[in-house]
């Protein structure tokens, strides 16, 4: 089978979408199947595109036996509402006109979304050269911006929901992350024939214990004798960082304690300006990584946090770092509800507070900081769940069943 994907987001960039997309691509060529990737420059999320991209307007990239398709990019930080969506516009032209030459022979397209945008270019290629595409929901898309208060006029909420629906009605399947994602659509009318609910995993070959180089970064990072509270993704508006910044201002006395907040994203610089006004000396604030050090910098941590804003729409968000967290064996603290909650309380690798609770979310640390037999029992359990349920290989095939249903 021939597969196209298209994202705005991929490989070298950082996060939950390249890594999903990546790893996914990578057993469906160890299955045998060829894939493109139809994407940007790598540029997110600092807006700065990578050496060796630089100046470039079209470029073929090959990564072991994936090919990626990288066309002209509006490239701009995670911040700011209306560049990110001049962004997206761009690539949506972008990858119909550079890309349909390399679409032609594919037997099936996949667009994953956020935004909807790229998902328009796979409907007008699917159109244009009868392909069929899937429809990926990893965000429930304009639901996510009008519960974060960035858009509110009413007509536009009211036509961006029905170019979703039509998107949704003219894709041959969709691919939900989460099972409140897949009930939402079904809910509007999709049929529940052609919806399946495929989560994010980890790859257990990147993400496992591994103390060793956790002791080393921490000493490089004159760290040794801490209790390291780890958070570490984007600083954005959906994850409540403030409330952990309230949580570090309440154990400003206990000088074991340390809180690592390693990432960018739009709310970075007011939360490192809200710790100097705290006068916080227990927080240290550090640059996104490479995806290879993601497993050290999990294996330092004494406890990780995975935290959301307390929004009803956040209750339908399966974070994906909390499998990689588990996948490493180390205990989280989680501040959240929703299909999130249950599946790390079913794990027992969690302890789970209510969400921008900051008193809640210090007591849990304390109690994680006072018990290391708890902790390593948490991080045990949490391993295996994981290695039961959500790993990667396991749901890369499962997802291919689908798209060999679709391309018969």
């Amino acid at each position: 089978m021939n597969i196209t994907i298209i994202s705005h987001y991929f490989y070298p960039e950082i996060g939950a979408p390249s890594a999903r997309l990546k790893e996914m691509a990578d057993v469906w060529i160890s299955q045998g199947h060829q894939v493109s990737v139809i994407t940007n420059f790598p540029n997110h999320p600092t807006g700065i595109i990578h050496p060796g991209y630089k100046g470039r307007k079209f470029m073929i990239d090959w990564i072991g036996g994936l090919k990626i398709i990288r066309c002209k990019t509006f490239a701009t930080p995670n911040a700011g509402f209306l560049k990110k969506i001049i962004s997206h516009l761009v690539f949506m032209v972008t990858s119909v006109v550079q890309g349909m030459n390399h679409v032609k022979e594919s037997d099936i397209i996949m667009a994953s979304s956020p935004t909807l945008l790229c998902v328009a270019s796979a409907r007008y290629l699917s159109r244009k050269l009868k392909i069929p595409y899937i429809f990926e929901v990893r965000d429930l898309w304009p639901a996510i911006f009008v519960e974060l208060g960035i858009i509110t006029n009413q007509p536009i909420i009211y036509n961006l929901e029905k170019f979703e629906l039509y998107l949704y009605k003219k894709s041959a399947a969709v691919v939900c992350v989460t099972q409140s994602f897949a009930k939402n659509i079904i809910n509007r009318g999709i049929n529940k024939n052609k919806v399946y609910f495929i989560p994010n995993g980890v790859d257990l070959t990147k993400f496992y214990p591994d103390r060793d180089s956790g002791r080393f970064l921490k000493k490089e990072l004159a760290l040794e004798d801490k209790f390291i509270v780890l958070y570490i993704g984007a600083h954005g508006i959906s994850h409540g960082l403030s409330a952990i910044m309230e949580a570090a201002k309440l154990f400003h006395k206990q000088k074991n304690i340390h809180f690592l907040l390693v990432g960018e994203g739009a709310e970075k610089d007011k939360l490192i300006k809200l710790a100097k006004n705290m006068q916080l000396k227990n927080i240290t604030f550090l640059p996104a990584q490479p995806k290879n050090k993601m497993r050290t910098f999990y294996n330092l941590a004494d406890v990780c946090l995975v935290p959301l804003r307390n929004i009803p729409l956040f209750n339908s968000f399966i974070p994906s770092k909390m499998f990689e967290i588990m996948g490493c064996g180390r205990p989280i603290l989680a501040s959240l509800k929703g299909e999130a909650a249950n599946i790390l309380q079913q794990s027992g690798g969690a302890i789970i507070v209510p969400p921008e609770n900051c008193k809640e979310i210090a007591e849990g640390i304390l109690t994680l900081a006072h018990d290391k037999e708890r902790c390593r029992v948490m991080g045990e359990q949490g391993k295996n769940f994981v290695s039961q349920k959500y790993d990667r290989i396991m749901l890369a095939k499962k997802y291919l069943k689908v798209m060999e249903k679709i391309a018969g």
